[in-house]
């Protein structure tokens, strides 16, 4: 089935906390690519479910409960 919700969860870690964040991101069947990058953000992660309370119960419930995670930001795909 193709995934209803996709959305971008841009991440900023505590420092030295960018690897293994990342490697948890990416055991999480609903995280389809992650990446360490440079800016202002530390990770930018592609997050797709099936439905949109899926969604929601994996930014709140999942990722931003990770250790080492201090800030996201979730941008909703539209189209």
């Amino acid at each position: 089935m193709t995934p209803i919700a996709r959305a971008f969860v841009l991440i900023t870690v505590e420092l030295g906390k960018e690897n293994p964040v990342l490697d948890r991101l990416r055991r999480m069947a609903f995280v389809k690519e992650s990446y360490v990058t440079f800016g202002l953000y530390d990770i930018v992660c592609m997050v797709e479910t099936e439905m949109m309370e899926e969604a929601g119960k994996a930014f709140t419930e999942e990722i931003r409960k990770l250790p080492g995670i201090r800030t996201t930001l979730t941008m909703m795909v539209v189209s």
